[in-house]
């Protein structure tokens, strides 16, 4: 099968370089499957990872769980001589598991919305707060804070309530700002989020710099965490992300297409505004429940739909799918990590993702001058 490849891309006269008049049923296909054997392989290796990071956050942080309490409070078989402990029961099922859960809706939500508009936008810098989510979101959390809000809504607090309203409020401006007649111009709305966002993120620099009192806790939000993480805010994301993921893994194909331009992607069918609307809708959805919930947390978003795209090729069947599961290993084990190395005392998230995702995605281009979107 490898010989074949190498066979199509040499082409009959056995020069090097791609000749497209070369490839033909019988050395196309056995390429497109080895890609999807390979798609499938990395996916399973991810969820196999996912697992393991999982278990290990759990077990680990200022307390540690043993194996039996944690079998025994997940209602798996153990050891039926060991004594359970309540107290590890109830850090389990009460701190540990929803407090990994939301890291993990988090991580899969940013790592899919980064993908998503990486490939709308045609530019390999894009990531989830490209149209100005996070400084909506900054916004409302910031108001929340100083106006010490202390209202409930589904049993989530003030804070990521308004910063909900936030991110979704800046989406519809910049959307109408986008907005070109019937169609939606994506220079127009990315330039217009850049604009939106950088008048917001002043505002909020305003309010940071009165914050007094609430300084620390308004610059400990705008770094992102999951201190305050329940299975309130589980229940009240979950919806969201589930919506948000389905809009855009229906529209995996249309996503492919649009890689080629909306022109080329118009005359294979796709119905390109329509597209783009949903895609839009799907991955701000995403972008507003991750940010509301656990602060402003980068890099996630941008570095790994480039790593898998790398690894396993931007065909979005595969690379939505691969960029859920790491993003959601990744910010597992970012979150555990911030908790459990200076314990009990826990640093930001957003603090562990830039100091590692920054001279990791310094090194991607450092070795890939050339990132690949097509190939």
């Amino acid at each position: 099968m490898e010989a074949a490849k190498h066979e199509a891309l040499r082409g009959p006269s056995g020069k090097s370089g791609f000749d497209a008049t070369s490839l033909t049923a019988e050395t196309v296909f056995p390429i497109l499957e080895l890609k999807r054997w390979k798609g499938r392989v990395l996916t399973a290796a991810l969820a196999g990872l996912l697992v393991g990071v999982m278990v290990i956050a759990v077990r680990v942080g200022a307390a540690d769980i043993p194996l039996a309490d944690l079998l025994k409070a997940l209602g798996l078989p153990a050891a039926p001589s060991t004594p359970e402990s309540a107290l590890n029961q109830t850090i389990i099922l009460k701190l540990r598991v929803p407090r990994v859960l939301m890291a993990a809706l988090v991580g899969a939500s940013l790592a899919v919305a980064g993908a998503t508009f990486q490939a709308l936008f045609r530019n390999p810098m894009a990531d989830p707060y490209v149209i100005g989510v996070s400084s909506g979101a900054s916004l409302g959390a910031t108001v929340a804070m100083l106006l010490a809000l202390n209202f409930q809504f589904l049993g989530v607090g003030a804070v990521p309530v308004l910063a909900f309203v936030g991110a979704l409020g800046t989406v519809l401006i910049v959307y109408h700002l986008g907005r070109v007649g019937d169609s939606v111009s994506l220079l127009t709305l990315l330039l217009a989020g850049i604009a939106v966002g950088s008048f917001l993120s002043a505002i909020v620099s305003l309010l940071v710099y009165f914050a007094d009192q609430r300084l620390h806790q308004v610059i400990f939000w705008l770094m992102g965490g999951f201190d305050g993480a329940s299975w309130s805010y589980v229940r009240l994301a979950f919806p969201y992300f589930i919506l948000g993921i389905a809009v855009i893994v229906l529209h995996a194909r249309e996503l492919n297409a649009l890689l080629l331009g909306e022109e080329v992607a118009g005359h294979l069918g796709v119905e390109v505004e329509r597209a783009k609307r949903w895609l839009l809708a799907g991955a701000t959805l995403l972008t507003a429940t991750a940010v509301s919930t656990s602060g402003v947390i980068g890099f996630v978003g941008l570095i790994v739909p480039h790593a898998l795209r790398m690894l396993g090729g931007p065909d979005h069947r595969f690379l939505l799918p691969a960029s859920a599961i790491a993003g959601a290993a990744l910010m597992v084990a970012a979150d555990t990590l911030a908790r459990t190395v200076i314990a009990p005392t826990e640093l930001p998230v957003g603090l562990i993702t830039a100091l590692s995702g920054g001279p990791f995605f310094i090194y991607i281009l450092r070795n890939r001058k050339k990132i690949r979107f097509f190939s």
